[in-house]
Parts: C-alpha cells; structure tokens; sequence
C-alpha cells in the first residue's frame, strides 16, 4: 500500500531547531527525495532535495540552516531544520520522485512548522 508518513513539526522559538521525517512506503524505484514548503498565500517552494546519488540542492534561503538526507533502506527522507526563523513558518511536504520509465512524484499530506520570534 502506497504510504508517505510525516512527521516532526510542531511550534518551536527563533532559533531552535526542528527534525521532520518522511517514510514512504509501497514505491519502488526512488529517484529524489525532497521537501518543499507553503506558506499562506504563497506557492509550494522547493527547500531542498536529495538525489539518488546523494547530491542535495538546497533554497538560498535555507542553505547552510538546513540539512536534507535520506535512508535508502528505510525509503526515509530527513529535514534537519536548524537556527529557524519565523520567515520559515510555512506546511512542510515531502515529495517523492520514483520510477524509471513512466516517473511520479508522490506528496505527502504536510506537516506543520511555526517558528515564533
């Protein structure tokens, strides 16, 4: 059964720290892994991905604030959010890339971040 799990946000203080999790399960051939972010008004934004290489691309916003990685044997993706800032505030999703001739990209259902100043 085709499954992506979320989990890790929650309310943390400017400057804390948050770790979100993405499991997905019943998809084969994973491709990218990544997390994207929406905030009211706002379109879904890429904050970073990871390739099945390992190569990661990160925002400009996030990048050197924020860790992206995978386990490829649990098909986890990982989002270490560190020194938040309240413009992070926003719906965290992870997105999964699979396939090799016919490629999708599955979403998982969001989960909440606030960072208050």
């Amino acid at each position: 059964q085709l499954q992506l799990v979320e989990s890790g946000g929650g309310l943390v203080q400017a400057g804390g720290s948050l770790r979100l999790s993405c499991a997905a399960s019943g998809i084969v051939n994973i491709n990218i892994m990544g997390w994207y972010r929406q905030a009211p008004g706002e379109q879904r934004a890429l904050v970073a991905r990871v390739m099945a290489s390992g190569d990661t691309n990160y925002a400009d916003s996030v990048r050197g604030r924020f860790t992206i990685s995978r386990d490829n044997v649990k098909n986890t993706v990982y989002l270490q959010m560190d020194s938040l800032k309240p413009e992070d505030t926003a719906v965290y999703y992870c997105s999964i890339e699979a396939g090799r001739i016919l490629v999708r990209t599955y979403w998982g259902q969001g989960t909440q971040v606030t960072v208050s100043s």
